[in-house]
């Protein structure tokens, strides 16, 4: 089915929500999404048996041994960017629910080893919240009783995933990144909070930064949200936030591309959508088989690309080993 409908007059809303913006008036107008529509878009971006039955890997399939091996040509300088929040420790309206961190053992705990000492300790987080850098998995998302390729939701139990957990992801997210710096294109410092990030704004940020997304790739998209949260303070991000635009999902299944990485969670808040408060996270990790990276920041790396004239680097990210997980915490790497 084809969502020709729905992403032409969506483009003419886009326009009206930038002028918006730029006149400070409501950043939703025009950007709602019908149950209807959205039912549309879903089953145009559908890749299930794209790859097969039983593919528990998804867009993965598209990031193929000879693109990680021209994406290690990228590397030039070799500085390495963390693109991870520290670990949170201290609740606050960005971070409800905090890691937890204790130390379990210090260097002067009587161990039997004479002068030898060792110090120890614990972390522990809720990484699938506000504030915290993570990955889903593809099983982290039911929608309509059904995961990525049709497996029935009841295939996640008290146990775990039976499928599709981040273990599929065992050998690590390795690629071609490609940062797309949506305030930059706009001229502004940050996205404010409800704003969508549409389809146009992601094709002007190619042309601004003189490259372009494809198959394969690992596309993170900057709305300044980790910049504002430092330079105005915290907020109630889980009920406003920056994100893309639903229909801006169809110009990234065009591309072909094998993961998507956001400074907050890729999905604005207040949802643009009827009846469903997730959109990017259903049409990505639902429909198209799309691995998701969450929170992530891009301060450190926008500067790393602007100072190296390039917007395209090795990304590297090493989900924990949790069979059956539906994620993991992560600290992923630009190498440019």
């Amino acid at each position: 089915m084809s969502n020709r409908g729905l992403v032409e007059p969506t483009r003419e809303r886009a326009a009206a929500v930038a002028t918006s913006e730029v006149n400070g008036a409501d950043p939703h107008a025009g950007g709602d999404v019908s149950a209807a529509e959205f039912t549309a878009l879903f089953n145009s971006l559908k890749s299930w048996g794209r790859w097969g039955a039983s593919d528990e890997r998804g867009a993965l399939n598209n990031l193929t041994a000879a693109r990680v091996r021209k994406a290690a040509d990228l590397v030039r300088s070799g500085v390495v960017v963390s693109l991870s929040l520290p670990v949170n420790t201290t609740a606050a309206p960005d971070c409800p629910t905090p890691a937890e961190f204790r130390m379990t053992q210090q260097h002067d705990a009587d161990l039997g080893l004479g002068a030898l000492g060792f110090a120890k300790d614990f972390v522990g987080v809720d990484y699938h919240s506000d504030g915290h850098t993570h990955i889903d998995a593809l099983c982290h998302v039911a929608y309509e009783g059904r995961l990525y390729n049709g497996v029935a939701a009841g295939s996640v139990t008290a146990e775990g995933a039976g499928a599709e957990g981040i273990d599929v992801v065992k050998d690590g997210l390795v690629g071609r990144g490609v940062l797309l710096d949506v305030p930059r294109v706009r001229g502004v410092p940050w996205l404010e909070p409800g704003a969508h990030v549409f389809r146009e704004d992601l094709e002007a940020a190619e042309r601004a930064q003189g490259v372009q997304i494809g198959a394969g790739d690992i596309v993170l998209v900057r709305t300044g949200h980790a910049r504002r949260l430092v330079e105005v303070g915290p907020w109630d991000t889980a009920d406003l936030k920056a994100g893309l635009h639903p229909t801006t999902m169809a110009l990234l299944a065009e591309r072909g591309i094998a993961a998507l990485g956001c400074d907050g969670n890729s999905d604005t808040a207040p949802s643009s959508t009827e009846g469903v408060a997730f959109p990017i996270h259903v049409l990505a990790l639902n429909a198209m088989g799309l691995l998701l990276l969450d929170y992530l920041q891009f301060e450190d790396l926008r500067d790393a690309c602007e100072s190296a004239g390039t917007w395209e680097f090795l990304c590297v990210t090493a989900p924990l080993r949790i069979e059956g997980g539906t994620g993991s915490p992560v600290n992923p790497l630009a190498i440019l």
